[in-house]
């Protein structure tokens, strides 16, 4: 654990606060469903996930970043709702641990918006001129490739997305985009460059959705 940088080290108190609290009980082992009797377990939960496993993963360094780790820790929670049945308490817990993660985990990446990379290097801000070579870019690619982004934002960054339900859209708001967050991106969408068309109706891949916006404010 030595040697981690606040951002490692902010993801590891969380993973310890959420397996201390006690209604992280049935989450905190891998469920011993020969056990239990759950023989249909194995065929509904593909990829089983627990607290203590993310614990172990993080403090071997297996992870490449908090995402990743947020990944597993989220896998925990819809493996259980894939399994019981909607309305059971175990769906219910599953769910309130899934909301109170998002809300701590949101809270995590906006403290560390200056930014460390998984490798401990440090990741820089974004100029305006990156945000609106970002924004230009995504025009660029294929709509699938967009609907990875969107997916990967929502995922990452919830909070730089802005949804429309009634006109299926979504608007990427670039300053709310963290700094991390914003060099994985455009990495990918850099890897992308020149696959897909352009034009303004670009779809959102899987998801259905229309990118109405995306462009950096013009004050910050």
């Amino acid at each position: 654990m030595a040697n981690l940088t606040p951002e490692w080290q902010a993801m590891s108190k969380l993973v310890s606060q959420f397996n201390a609290k006690a209604d992280a009980e049935p989450f905190r082992q891998p469920v011993d469903w020969e056990a239990l009797g759950l023989f249909d377990y194995p065929q509904v939960v593909k990829k089983p996930m627990d607290l203590g496993l993310v614990k172990k993963k993080l403090n071997e360094g297996k992870y490449k970043t908090i995402h990743d780790a947020a990944d597993d820790i989220r896998l925990i929670w819809k493996n259980c709702m894939a399994y019981n049945a909607d309305g059971s308490d175990f769906y219910n817990l599953a769910q309130t641990m899934a909301k109170k993660f998002e809300e701590k985990f949101e809270k995590l990446c906006s403290q560390n918006e200056v930014g460390y990379t998984g490798e401990g290097g440090h990741v820089d801000e974004p100029t305006l001129e990156d945000k609106r070579a970002f924004a230009k870019s995504l025009y660029k690619i294929t709509k699938e490739e967009l609907g990875k982004v969107i997916t990967d934002l929502e995922t990452k960054c919830p909070k730089s997305l802005t949804k429309n339900s009634a006109e299926d859209e979504v608007e990427i708001n670039v300053d709310n985009i963290s700094a991390v967050t914003f060099k994985e991106v455009v990495d990918y969408v850099n890897s992308c460059a020149g696959v897909g068309g352009s034009g303004s109706s670009v779809g959102g891949g899987r998801k259905k959705k229309t990118v109405k916006r995306a462009r950096p404010s013009q004050t910050k």
